[in-house]
């Protein structure tokens, strides 16, 4: 049986809680060193099927290893969570968040550099 994708309330949620987060990661300050001047861009939230779970997929702008951003956010997911809450309280449960680093660009950039590859660019002259 094929699995389905996210439905459409999952989607809604999803993107309600991305504003949500981004708009305490934009004014709240984190006492933890590993977010001390860089800029975290909330690129998509996934939500598990009865809503309680928000995997956030967390990038840099402005580049650098986001493993340790990655962790200081999930050392202060409690704190994250509570100053989301006012901004979500039309929701039944407030989820727990999960961070996970977006790769999701540089997946984009290595089909882009593929594209941009001889082998390839050899095979389209040929038609």
């Amino acid at each position: 049986m094929a699995s389905k994708g996210p439905s459409q309330r999952q989607l809604r949620v999803g993107e309600l809680v991305r504003h949500a987060l981004t708009e305490v990661l934009s004014r709240e300050t984190l006492a933890d060193p590993a977010l001390d001047g860089k800029l975290v861009s909330i690129s998509e939230v996934r939500m598990s099927p009865d809503l309680k779970i928000a995997t956030c997929f967390v990038s840099l702008l402005g580049g650098g290893d986001i493993e340790p951003v990655v962790k200081a956010l999930a050392a202060n997911a409690k704190f994250l969570r509570g100053r989301a809450a006012p901004l979500l309280n039309q929701m039944k449960f407030m989820p727990g968040f999960r961070f996970r680093p977006d790769t999701s660009f540089d997946n984009f950039s290595r089909i882009d550099q593929l594209l941009r590859s001889p082998q390839v660019a050899r095979d389209l002259d040929s038609e």
